[in-house]
């Protein structure tokens, strides 16, 4: 991978304030145009931007800048960096050791069974099979159907916890919501229940039901007999 210069305008800036270094040897290392590096100088173009040192971010040396001071037609290079940042690899199949080859079609029932949201494309990415194989599991046709047992692929190895759930979010977004049948029994809704009396309700409904004339009745019948036997007792 080949260095690239950080921040190239902000080190033009640096290097027309602070260097006596040509319009085309800047233009040449920052990759900018020479009539650029001009209007810079001038303060025409990339104003409010701050200068950034090439030296103490170690991408220039001073006797670099030096040597390109004295010589008109020397043409600055980047300093070697101290630290070498790894390429990024593309992310390919998943490799699956010989020793894990085996637990696959085990792996892929398991998330057949209890992720069927998912697709074949993404159950290949997790376990690292193929679209054909994921077919023949779904329809019973593998070689193997009849011992197969359905496993954790985070538990087997073949892939992390992590990379799970992000596969099954992923799926999750493209689902449709589920039906009231999928869902199964739901709450009544408010305008239903509305209309149901409540317990209090009842209760006043029982009161009125019953009547104040009996009950008084019931009353003066009860005074009555207490009044006769209070006589008997008198006597």
């Amino acid at each position: 991978m080949a260095q690239q210069l950080l921040m190239p305008k902000a080190t033009a800036i640096w290097l027309v304030d602070n260097t006596a270094l040509s319009f085309d040897q800047i233009a040449q290392f920052c990759k900018l145009h020479p009539l650029e590096v001009k209007a810079i100088a001038d303060g025409e173009a990339a104003q409010g931007i701050k200068g950034l040192d090439p030296i103490s971010t170690g991408q220039l040396s001073r006797d670099e800048i030096a040597r390109a001071e004295a010589n008109p037609n020397h043409k600055l290079k980047l300093s070697e960096p101290k630290v070498r940042v790894p390429e990024s690899k593309r992310r390919g199949p998943r490799y699956t050791p010989v020793s894990k080859r085996q637990d696959r079609p085990n792996a892929i029932l398991w998330l057949v069974r209890n992720h069927p949201e998912l697709k074949d494309a993404q159950i290949s990415r997790l376990v690292g099979t193929t679209k054909s194989t994921i077919e023949q599991i779904r329809d019973r046709t593998h070689w193997n159907s009849t011992n197969l047992a359905p496993m954790d692929p985070v538990t087997l190895g073949l892939c992390s916890q992590i990379d799970l759930d992000m596969e099954v979010e992923k799926a999750a977004k493209g689902r449709p919501l589920p039906t009231a049948a999928e869902i199964g029994a739901t709450l009544q809704s408010a305008h239903e229940t509305e209309k149901l009396p409540t317990g209090f309700e009842r209760e006043e409904e029982k009161e009125k039901e019953i009547d104040a004339d009996a009950v008084f009745a019931k009353l003066k019948s009860l005074k009555s007999t207490t009044r006769d036997e209070d006589e008997d007792d008198q006597y």
